[in-house]
């Protein structure tokens, strides 16, 4: 399917903030990062001609600090229980404002069709983090209920589930509690999202896992350059290789503008293949982001036609590939 034909997907993002929906009047957080902006968010991006975002939560957001080397990093331990009610407050928050605004959840690719179709933008549910599973699998079932189509297993806070990058390892890789997680996503139909775990992590994910899973939004490795969030060669292909999707990631880790990000969406696409990328923004949480609004979608395809990809890549790059995965998990 060609660009202009191929809906444009978003595998990963907090579009206005939405890990702060359904906060308390007071609470702290909303002093410190603003309010939520689901609905501007959203009439943005249907504007822009997007045929599905993501929202994500984020699991361990109430004891992430910044970090001057990490980026965020977790201050504190989580008090019994917090976790999981503050992934509750996020996920009802963020439903509300949806069902107000009128965005259709969706968790096939039959339903961004549909949505298309209508000229609705789709919404697609995503949990950022395991912490708030706590130790139980009926969390995840709880939360795909309620319309989550991907689980990323580990953010910046060491969880019960696995390593990730920006800590040193604590687990050697992925736990066996993890691997429950692994297979009780394979059973509700839920992709994994391998984004901020090690390699370690990540080959014992493709190991335990029946369906291809998805690295949400990071980017290779580069030459004379080095950071945690990055992936090694190896570490990409092994995702690819199992069928897998791997989010280019419009951070300033790589990227200086958008002419830089879509260099490193082409270095991407010549290591695994145009088959196995897509494009994750971590809108309105990146750290230095080049790709602002989704607006800058509507340039990719000129772009990626300059650095050598055929219009057909560079459709599956911005959501036929993502519509693919879909497709497989469910």
């Amino acid at each position: 399917m060609a660009a202009g034909q191929t809906p444009w997907i978003d595998v990963h993002a907090h579009p206005g903030r939405c890990f702060l929906a359904g906060l308390e009047s007071g609470d702290p957080l909303a002093g410190l990062l603003g309010g939520q902006e689901i609905a501007a968010a959203l009439f943005a991006a249907r504007r822009a001609g997007m045929a599905a975002v993501t929202l994500s939560t984020v699991a361990d957001l109430r004891v992430l600090a910044p970090d001057p080397v990490k980026g965020l990093r977790a201050s504190r331990p989580f008090r019994p229980g917090e976790a999981y009610e503050d992934h509750r407050r996020q996920l009802a928050g963020i439903t509300q404002v949806l069902a107000q605004v009128g965005a259709p959840v969706v968790v096939t690719a039959a339903g961004i069709d549909s949505s298309r179709a209508s000229g609705q933008t789709a919404v697609l549910l995503a949990c950022e983090g395991g912490d708030f599973l706590e130790g139980r699998l009926e969390a995840l079932a709880e939360a795909r209920a309620v319309g989550a189509s991907s689980l990323a297993l580990v953010h910046y806070r060491v969880n019960a589930i696995g390593d990730v990058q920006t800590e040193q390892p604590v687990h050697g890789g992925l736990t066996a509690f993890g691997r429950e997680v692994v297979a009780e996503c394979n059973r509700l139909g839920m992709i994994i999202d391998c984004a901020h775990a090690t390699f370690a992590t990540t080959a014992a994910v493709l190991e335990a896992s029946r369906q291809p899973v998805m690295i949400s939004h990071s980017h290779l490795e580069r030459p004379g350059g080095h950071h945690p969030r990055l992936l090694s060669r190896a570490h990409a292909a092994a995702v690819a290789e199992a069928g897998g999707l791997i989010g280019a990631w419009p951070a300033g880790v790589t990227a200086s503008n958008l002419a830089d990000f879509v260099d490193e969406i082409a270095r991407l696409a010549d290591l695994v293949g145009p088959d196995h990328v897509a494009i994750g923004t971590d809108m309105d949480a990146n750290y230095r982001p080049v790709l602002t609004s989704y607006a800058d979608f509507a340039v990719l395809p000129e772009l990626l036609a300059d650095r050598g990809l055929s219009d057909t890549d560079t459709g599956k790059i911005l959501g036929g590939n993502a519509l693919d995965l879909l497709r497989t998990v469910f």
